[in-house]
């Protein structure tokens, strides 16, 4: 759902992504978002998992 590379986490060599999707609850129904911080290339993966 978002991807968006943060100056802050670049720090030398390695570049990091911070990545938020919204996954509804199948409790209560409400959305409720969920953020990680991993390399660009696991993005993908992270999105398209349920």
């Amino acid at each position: 759902m978002a991807k968006k590379s943060i100056a802050s986490l670049q720090t030398g060599n390695v570049r990091l992504t911070k990545a938020i999707k919204m996954v509804k609850s199948p409790k209560s129904g409400a959305y409720t978002f969920v953020s990680a911080i991993m390399a660009p290339d696991l993005v993908n993966d992270f999105l398209n998992k349920k």
